[in-house]
């Protein structure tokens, strides 16, 4: 038991929690929300290793035969524990703003109602499988993340990073609403029983 949950597929989970409060950390200097282009890309640098975690992570363990239950249950917790606190760090420092905002909100509801749909059907010992159009959302999803968190910093090197990481970030939010439904139409039958 201990042997599994100390798999390396595991502690890339792990180190998927961990680079959370760093890259929080990156976005508040001297006690208060404030970045500086070097903190941006320092907080960049920590989400793309973190989110090739997230990748690595289910690969390895499917091809090493080390699946556990304490992976199956930590990596969804990792990544909505990522995306959505990198989601209220760019709101908070006004990356986005207006009508970007509700884009965020999509994404944050869906992965709660989600989260809490599966838990639900664990109950009944109902398994929702991942679809390729939802491993094709979290892609988008973590592209535009990366996007938003360089923000200006990369704006003043290529332009319009932050221009790119709104439309992805739309585009992730449409796809969002689609598998959420999509979700939630395979467990309704369950939920109406």
């Amino acid at each position: 038991m201990q042997q599994r949950a100390f798999n390396l597929p595991n502690m890339l989970t792990y180190a998927r929690i961990v680079a959370v409060p760093l890259v929080v950390l990156c976005f508040f200097l001297e006690g208060r929300l404030q970045t500086t282009d070097a903190a941006r890309w320092a907080a960049f640098a920590i989400f793309v290793v973190a989110s090739i975690t997230d990748f690595l992570d289910g690969y390895l363990a499917r091809i090493w035969k080390q699946t556990s239950n304490i992976g199956r249950m930590l990596d969804p917790i990792a990544d909505k524990l990522l995306v959505s606190s990198v989601l209220l760090l760019v709101a908070a420092d006004g990356t986005i703003a207006g009508w970007t905002l509700w884009a965020a909100i999509i994404i944050l509801c869906r992965e709660i109602l989600v989260s809490g749909l599966r838990e639900y059907l664990a109950g009944l010992k109902v398994s929702v499988p991942v679809t390729q159009l939802a491993k094709w959302k979290t892609t988008v999803q973590l592209v535009a993340i990366g996007f938003l968190l360089v923000g200006p910093a990369g704006d003043k090197l290529i332009g319009y990073a932050t221009q790119i990481g709104i439309v992805l970030l739309w585009i992730s939010a449409i796809i969002t609403l689609y598998t959420g439904y999509d979700y939630f139409r395979a467990g309704l039958k369950h939920i109406m029983d």
